[in-house]
């Protein structure tokens, strides 16, 4: 049996800030228990870095709900980096913050 994805719309951007190797081998850890973890409602489609910052990228239909699950890993594998979250439509350019709620400016360079 084949399952066919539907198309995502959104893409959450959870960001770490990540200055060693050791923080860079924490969150590919990170990504690869998100991929095990979140369900077919979200796709983890890969990473970047730089300038300090660690991306990993998720595509989802339901950003509120894919950033709860992903929070709880995070929660889980006791990252200690600080977490910020956002997310944008896939043909967007504007960032909606979810976390922390004090963060007024979020970007991916």
């Amino acid at each position: 049996m084949m399952l066919t994805l539907r198309p995502m719309n959104y893409q959450l951007v959870l960001q770490f800030d990540a200055n060693s190797l050791v923080d860079f081998d924490r969150l590919i850890s990170l990504e690869t228990k998100l991929m095990e973890t979140l369900d077919d409602t979200a796709v983890v489609d890969g990473h970047d870095s730089g300038l300090g910052k660690f991306n990993i990228f998720v595509h989802t239909n339901e950003p509120a709900a894919t950033f709860t699950k992903a929070h709880q890993v995070v929660l889980d594998e006791a990252i200690p980096n600080e977490l910020r979250v956002a997310y944008r439509e896939l043909t967007g350019d504007d960032y909606v913050i979810l976390w922390p709620s004090a963060l007024t400016q979020f970007s991916v360079l």
